[in-house]
């Protein structure tokens, strides 16, 4: 694969000045909106000599399609996104209830494979391209069966990141994502436990109960709780594929995406993990350290319930556009050095390699159960523009 003088040069200042990150978090969103510049050049350059470059395939620089921070998006474009969302929640099933009794829709298609395949998709090998094609496909879903006509919008944790709702994703207004769930007052930390670990004590946020405003307000969410992290404790539910209607809670706030989700964190997770064993790790938070990385980051920014579930974690429709932002950090840091980090892969089919496991490889095949999609080799998963992707980000 060629690239131009001008982007191996930057590829390379890049990688040699990897350190210092600057400390204030606006010199940080800059540097970060340079790295997903520079992200974005690479990979068009390597579109561009697609004839000589083992990743060639259909995408090119004219038909591939750009995928767009919430903030970014009119009016128009988020309320068409959050009605495809509605409608595909009224979309009937393809799960057979035999196999998961509480499945309602197509949306609970997707909660329903997520929670089946937790313990093989996180602290694994194939947390990051799984993902990727769980979100593609979601995207796809949205696009082929209930006429959306964007691409998936993700959510960049480190704008509004010290007061979340006042940004356009959970202001709670018609453009949104939804907002807060009702205040709920005397609540303690939020206890999450992972084995003989050490707990992790996160601040609650300014919600906690059923979200009161926006598109989701009225959603009903169907599959789960399996591992609920809850106010001073935590508490395991069973399979979280039983019927158990319930509201959609949140308790958003700012002091878990401060502490491990702003810009500065971003930046460094880049810029400072060059193995992709260090660079998936430090994302999830190593356990022991006391992080909980910036996935965690964003996912107990939203938590409540379903949110705060790493079972069930898609029955909140703004996972989608968390797992965007994973993407989109994994694809600015495979573009700083496509040569070395587009087929990089470490770790093994279980969570933790508990219990033991095989390594993943290229060779490994994926699925996404009934969400939809075909079984699919990690090879094919690797770059954004090669299998059955065709995307970039802004």
């Amino acid at each position: 694969m060629r690239f131009s003088i001008a982007v191996t040069s930057a590829l390379l200042t890049w990688t040699a000045l990897a350190a210092p990150v600057p400390d204030d978090d606006a010199d940080a969103l800059a540097t970060l909106n340079e790295l997903a510049q520079l992200a974005n050049q690479t990979m068009l350059d390597s579109l561009s000599n697609s004839t000589t470059s083992k990743r060639s395939n259909t995408c090119t620089a004219r038909n591939i399609s750009v995928r767009k921070e919430w903030g970014t998006l009119t009016a128009a474009e988020r309320i068409a996104y959050t009605n495809a969302v509605l409608c595909f929640q009224n979309k009937t099933a393809n799960t057979p209830t035999s196999l998961v009794p509480g499945v309602r829709s197509r949306y609970d298609d997707f909660v329903a494979t997520h929670i089946n395949q937790t313990l093989f998709i996180h602290y694994t090998g194939t947390f990051l391209a799984w993902h990727r094609y769980f979100t593609w496909n979601y995207e796809q879903a949205l696009r082929n069966e209930c006429g959306y006509t964007g691409t998936q919008p993700y959510w960049n944790w480190g704008l509004y990141s010290s007061n979340p709702t006042s940004g356009p994703i959970f202001d709670g207004s018609a453009t949104s994502m939804s907002g807060n769930g009702e205040y709920i007052p005397g609540r303690g930390p939020l206890t999450l436990s992972l084995g003989s670990y050490p707990n992790v004590y996160l601040p609650s946020g300014t919600g906690g109960g059923c979200v009161t405003s926006g598109p989701f307000k009225d959603m009903t969410v169907n599959l789960g709780p399996v591992a609920l992290p809850l106010n001073n404790g935590s508490e395991l539910y069973g399979t979280g594929l039983d019927y158990n209607p319930r509201c959609l809670k949140r308790d958003i706030g700012g002091a878990i995406n401060e502490a491990y989700a702003n810009c500065t964190s971003i930046v460094n997770l880049i810029t400072k993990n060059k193995d992709i064993w260090d660079f998936e790790m430090v994302m999830q938070g190593i356990p022991g350290s006391g992080s909980i990385g910036v996935h965690g980051g964003g996912h107990y920014t939203i938590a409540g319930d379903p949110g705060a579930d790493v079972f069930v974690s898609p029955g909140d429709p703004a996972f989608y556009l968390h797992h965007g932002m994973i993407d989109r950090v994994w694809w600015i840091w495979q573009n700083l050095d496509p040569q070395n980090r587009l087929d990089a892969i470490s770790g093994t089919g279980t969570f933790l390699n508990e219990p033991p496991s095989a390594n993943t490889t290229l060779d490994t095949v994926i699925n996404i159960g009934y969400s939809g999609g075909t079984n699919i080799a990690m090879r094919d998963l690797m770059s954004t523009t090669s299998g059955p992707f065709c995307y970039t980000y802004e």
